[in-house]
């Protein structure tokens, strides 16, 4: 498998993936500014909508959005625990997560990533993840990660994006449970290994 992906994007969730499932793959620099791959050809030509992650399977079939590719993976190593298996109430609770941590975090932080956002409208960004974080925070009150004692895709996903917020200089001290989460899934082998591949750490 090929893994493309921008160092410290969302893509960043599915090389973890890959690193917690024991995978064999080969990971690609796409990067997301200049889309031009480590050989000087475009990225678009691999996948044309130009952004990551984007995996290519074996037989040459291609994945693209991270909560997708994150529970492909999981499914390829169903002895790791990374996800529960299809068809239970637990495989769904995972999807509510994943869902969640794309539409209610990820998607707030994209504004402010942007130059031509106005700042009233990276405010009220800010805003909404500052309520949704604080929910978050919540529901991490006595859980070592998102879905209990276990690791999952979930949270290599949340890990990545929450990540967003140094950066952004969004403090996440008011959130004592996240901020614990966080170094609990940062501790992990696979986690380094990854960012490290990244040049992140």
């Amino acid at each position: 498998m090929k893994l493309y992906y921008s160092a410290g994007a969302c893509s960043l969730a599915a090389h973890i993936a890959l690193e917690e499932a024991g995978l064999k793959y080969e990971a690609i620099s796409a990067p997301t500014k200049t889309k031009v791959l480590p050989d000087g050809s475009d990225y678009r030509k691999v996948n044309p909508l130009g952004y990551v992650p984007y995996l290519v399977l074996d037989d040459g079939t291609g994945l693209r959005e991270c909560a997708i590719v994150c529970q492909y993976v999981a499914d390829q190593a169903p002895a790791k625990g990374l996800i529960p298996a299809c068809g239970t109430m637990a495989r769904y609770e995972l999807q509510m997560w994943m869902h969640f941590t794309s539409t209610e975090i990820h998607k707030n932080f994209s504004p402010l990533f942007s130059p031509a956002m106005p700042e009233e409208g990276k405010k009220l960004s800010k805003d909404k993840l500052a309520e949704r974080l604080k929910w978050l925070d919540g529901q991490l009150a006595g859980k070592q990660y998102l879905m209990g004692n276990g690791f999952t895709v979930a949270d290599a996903y949340l890990f990545v994006v929450t990540g967003w917020t140094k950066p952004m200089n969004i403090d996440l001290a008011p959130f004592p449970n996240i901020v614990a989460w966080r170094e609990r899934v940062a501790a992990r082998p696979a986690v380094q290994a990854a960012m490290k591949a990244e040049g992140l750490i």
